[in-house]
C-alpha cells in the first residue's frame, strides 16, 4: 500500500484519466449515451467511478484511490495464490516482488480500470484453484462472480479464461468420487462451463458494442509486429531493466517447478499470445492492456527466489526496487508516456485563473484530439473556467468525449473582447497554428497580448 499511496496525487491527471473524470461526472443516462457512442468497454468502470466520486469527490487522490487499493489487493492476493499453489515462502516473495515493480505504482496511481483488472484476475484464478481442490457449489459461484466482474472491468482480461480452461481440462482430481451434486457427477468441466454463463450473458452485449466502436476507439493503435513481443516485458514493468530481470527469474522459476508451473505459465503466456495474434490482424496490441498478467510472472519469479537463501532472495527483490526507482520518481512527475510528452493542464489553468476577467472566453485547438485540452483546463478550474466561446454542443449532450464547435466562429466570437487561446504544442505563434474558419476569425479580430509556453501546450491571451 505504501508504494501506491506515496505521491498518489503528485502527478496531475493525464488524458486517459481526464476521460475517466469526464465520464464519471455524468449521470447514469449520460453514461449510457456515452457507451453507445464510444468507450463501451470501459462503461462498467465509469459507472463504478460515478458512484465513487459522488462519495469521495473528484480530487486527484480521490480519482486514483480505488486503483491504489486494488493494486494493494492484487499484491496480497498474489501472495495468497503463491501459498496455495506451493508454499508461504513463494507467496510472500511473489507478493513483495509485485509490490516493488514500477508498473504496480504506475497503474495503482491511475484512474483507469487496469489495477482493478489485475486484482480480479488474481482473485478469479485463486478461486478457481480453490474450486478445483475442494469442489463445491459455493466456490464455483464465487469464481463465477469474480470472472464476470473481471470481464466487465476489462474485456481483454477475459483472455485469462482460456488459460483457466486449459488448467481445468488438464486437472486430475485426487479422487473421481470427490465432490457432491453437479460437481461430483460432471467433474470440474461442467461446473466450470456453468460458471462462465453469467460472464457470457453480461459481457457479450458489451463486447459486441465495443467491437463496433473499435475503429474510433483505437484509431491510434497500429497492428502488432514481432518486435512488440520483445519490448513487452519492459512495457509492462515500465522499465526494460526490471522487465528483463522479471523475465529471467520467471524462466528460472518455471524450469524449477516443471509441471507445477502450468497454471501461472498458462495465465502469463496465453493472454499475451492471444492478444498478439489478434493484434496481427486488427489494431489491438497495447501493452498496458496486459498488465493483469504481471502477477503470474511474479509468481514464477517468486518460485525461483524461494530456492535461494532468504537473505539472497530479499536482496534480489530490493535490487528490482532499486532498478525501478528512477521510474517510480518519474511517474510521480507525469503519467504521460513517453515522459517527455507531458501536457501541463494544471499550469495552463493556473495562468488563466490568475489573469482572467469577467466576460473572458476560452478557445481550444485542436478540439477533436486525444489531448482533451478542454477537459484538462475544466478539471482544474471547474466553475471558474471562462466561457467556451465556440462550444455548440457539449460532451455530455453529445454522448461523446469531444464537444462540437459552432460552424460560424466569427459570429460566436462577436461579443468577446478577450480570448484565452489554448493550443497543443509549444511555439511563439499560437495563432498561426489554428487552421480553417476558426483561425481566420481569430486572426482577423484579435491580436496576441501575451504568450505563456507550457510543457505540451501554449496559452495565449488575445485582445480584440
Amino acid at each position: 500500500m505504501i508504494v501506491t499511496l506515496v505521491g498518489l496525487d503528485a502527478a496531475q491527471p493525464w488524458r486517459d484519466e481526464l476521460a475517466t473524470w469526464s465520464a464519471a461526472t455524468r449521470g447514469v443516462a449520460g453514461l449510457l449515451r456515452l457507451a453507445g457512442t464510444i468507450d463501451a468497454a470501459t462503461g462498467p468502470y465509469y459507472l463504478f467511478m460515478h458512484y465513487w466520486l459522488l462519495v469521495a469527490g473528484d480530487t486527484v487522490a480521490a480519482l486514483r484511490l480505488p486503483s491504489a487499493l486494488a493494486m494493494t489487493a492484487a499484491a496480497g492476493l498474489t501472495a495468497v495464490l503463491g501459498q496455495r499453489l506451493w508454499n508461504t515462502r513463494v507467496g510472500i516473495l511473489s507478493g513483495l516482488l509485485f509490490a516493488v515493480l514500477p508498473a504496480t505504482a504506475r497503474y495503482g496511481q491511475e484512474a483507469r480500470p487496469y489495477a482493478l483488472a489485475s486484482a480480479l484476475a488474481v482473485l478469479s484464478t485463486l478461486l478457481l484453484v480453490d474450486a478445483l481442490r475442494r469442489p463445491g457449489r459455493g466456490r464455483w459461484v464465487a469464481y463465477a462472480v469474480a470472472t464476470a466482474a473481471l470481464g466487465l472491468t476489462h474485456l481483454i482480461a477475459l483472455t485469462l479464461v482460456v488459460a483457466h480452461a486449459v488448467v481445468v481440462f488438464t486437472h486430475r482430481p485426487e479422487s473421481r468420487r470427490s465432490g457432491q451434486g453437479l460437481v461430483g457427477r460432471l467433474g470440474p468441466l461442467g461446473p466450470f462451463l456453468l460458471a462462465l454463463v453469467p460472464t457470457a450473458v453480461l459481457v457479450t452485449p458489451l463486447a459486441l458494442r465495443a467491437r463496433e466502436q473499435r475503429e474510433r476507439q483505437l484509431d491510434w493503435v497500429d497492428t502488432a509486429r514481432l518486435g512488440d513481443l520483445a519490448a513487452l516485458p519492459g512495457g509492462l514493468a515500465q522499465t526494460a531493466a526490471v522487465g528483463g530481470l522479471l523475465v529471467a527469474l520467471a524462466v528460472l522459476g518455471a524450469g524449477r517447478l516443471g509441471r507445477r508451473a502450468s497454471l501461472p505459465v498458462a495465465c502469463l503466456l496465453l493472454p499475451v499470445l492471444l492478444l498478439f495474434a489478434a493484434g496481427l490482424v486488427v489494431p489491438l496490441w497495447v501493452p498496458r492492456y496486459l498488465i493483469f498478467v504481471v502477477p503470474f510472472g511474479c509468481l514464477l519469479a517468486g518460485a525461483a527466489l524461494a530456492s535461494a537463501r532468504l537473505r539472497v532472495a530479499l536482496v534480489v527483490v530490493s535490487l528490482a526496487g532499486l532498478l525501478g526507482l528512477p521510474d517510480h520518481v518519474a511517474l510521480r512527475r507525469t503519467h504521460e508516456w513517453p515522459r517527455t510528452a507531458t501536457v501541463d493542464y494544471h499550469g495552463a489553468a493556473q495562468i488563466i485563473a490568475a489573469g482572467q476577467r469577467a466576460g473572458d472566453a476560452v478557445v481550444y485547438h485542436p478540439r477533436d484530439s486525444w489531448l482533451f485540452l478542454d477537459l484538462g483546463v475544466r478539471y482544474h478550474l471547474h466553475e471558474q473556467t471562462p466561457r467556451d466561446a465556440l462550444l455548440a454542443e457539449g460532451q455530455q449532450h453529445r454522448g461523446d468525449l469531444w464537444a462540437a464547435e459552432c460552424d460560424r466562429p466569427a459570429d460566436c466570437l462577436a461579443d468577446v473582447r478577450r480570448v484565452w487561446l489554448v493550443v497543443a504544442g509549444r511555439g511563439d505563434g499560437p495563432l498561426d497554428t489554428v487552421p480553417g474558419a476558426k483561425g481566420d476569425a481569430l486572426r482577423a479580430a484579435y491580436s496576441v497580448e501575451r504568450i505563456w509556453p507550457r510543457p505540451g501546450l501554449t496559452v495565449a491571451l488575445l485582445t480584440r
